[in-house]
């Protein structure tokens, strides 16, 4: 039986624990059958983009760096009633390995995305959402990387009947066209076996963010065009038991900008979807799903039009980097004289200050103050209360 056949959408106050979903004047629809809390994959995945295409909103995707990070994604998911994109970037990975871990053939960048995935898995049903399971930029040069993590989805696959992540991104962005597209499907060949999603981005995405430094770019670059698109989607969709996901550049930019300084064109997308489903003609108006890299400056409008045009992810992360900064920032601020030493505060040059300076004190801080940014996030998405469970 269904949790219910629709559900009214209005505003963050009630929860979908609560008998009714809400947020403004849109239903959601209950989620496919296969979709549980956890890691989903395969199947699941593929149901829950398309629900999120179906109900209109995206769902935020964020690097992570640390169980802190991971922990801060799955509160905030919990909170705001919607799915969740935890991804690793190969950076971030060496990151979780520690960087003076041996990193010879990217061994530390893969041992730590594997760490850190497998640490998802363990802790991700315990918050009651769909979790995804995802890695971020891969250039042509991080490859190593790339067949290292399919390595251990291989691994995992054979003993577990899933893969270990849920989907990976190629970006070959910067080269030719056909390319690109042909090592997207070589890998997608390999990724359909255990059924992974693959995510792979057309036009470039302007900016820098670790190690990806596009600041120079061509300005005609940050604009893919549908025939662009058109050819990906009749590659791709020749695989068997592939999908993927298109990353397609619309004026997105890395970094860190104010609103109105980034020149977004999300009817790109809108362009985009009625050309391929008029070269399809199954009456498919949004047959693409589509990915929003570099969303800092984007206004809620340009962000909610991108949604409608069948974007199903965004990327956040200068603005979650920066929250969980400043929440560790406003700990040591509000407790400053109890952190300047072992022995010794305002109350007293005898007394212990051990439960101020206990590491996890300021962590838990930063943690709060992402969550509570990736809140925010979600909101934006229309994110917020999306998971009208079926039964």
């Amino acid at each position: 039986m269904l949790f219910s056949a629709t559900a009214l959408v209005s505003g963050l106050n009630v929860g979908p624990r609560a008998g009714t979903i809400t947020m403004q004047t849109k239903t959601v629809t209950p989620l496919p059958a296969s979709v549980k809390p956890g890691v989903v994959t395969g199947e699941a995945l593929w149901d829950l983009l398309q629900h999120a295409k179906e109900n209109k909103y995206a769902i935020p995707a964020v690097n992570v760096v640390s169980s802190c990070s991971i922990s801060s994604c799955l509160e905030a998911a919990a909170k705001y009633g919607g799915p969740m994109i935890v991804q690793f970037s190969r950076g971030g990975g060496q990151f979780i390995a520690g960087k003076a871990a041996d990193n010879a053939d990217d061994a530390a960048c893969i041992a730590g995305s594997v760490a850190g995935a497998l640490h998802v898995r363990q802790v991700a049903e315990l918050y009651g959402v769909p979790v995804i399971l995802h890695t971020d930029h891969c250039q042509r040069s991080w490859l190593p990387w790339f067949d290292g993590l399919m390595d251990a989805n291989e691994k995992y696959f054979k003993a577990n009947g899933e893969p270990l992540f849920s989907s990976h991104m190629l970006d070959l962005s910067e080269e030719p066209l056909e390319e690109n597209v042909g090592t997207c499907k070589e890998y997608l060949q390999r990724m359909a076996k255990c059924n992974i999603l693959l995510e792979m981005e057309l036009g470039v995405t302007g900016g820098e963010e670790d190690g990806v430094d596009n600041t120079d770019i061509d300005s005609s670059r940050l604009y893919t065009q549908p025939e662009e698109v058109w050819e990906v989607y009749q590659q791709l969709s020749s695989v068997p038991n592939g999908r993927f996901t298109v990353a397609a550049a619309f004026g997105n930019v890395h970094g860190v900008y104010a609103p109105g300084n980034v020149d977004l064109q999300p009817q790109i997308l809108h362009n985009t979807q009625k050309y391929i489903s008029e070269k399809l003609g199954d009456g498919d108006p949004k047959p693409t799903c589509f990915v929003f890299h570099g969303g800092s400056g984007s206004s809620r409008e340009d962000i909610r039009y991108a949604i409608e045009a069948g974007t199903i992810k965004m990327n956040i992360d200068t603005d979650t980097q920066w929250a969980f900064w400043d929440g560790v920032r406003e700990y040591e601020a509000k407790y400053h004289d109890y952190l300047q030493g072992q022995i010794g505060n305002p109350e007293g040059e005898t007394k212990p200050n051990k439960k101020y300076y206990d590491p996890r004190m300021a962590l838990r801080s930063g943690e709060e103050a992402m969550a509570k940014r990736l809140c925010e996030a979600a909101e934006d998405l229309n994110c917020i209360d999306v998971l009208n469970w079926s039964k």
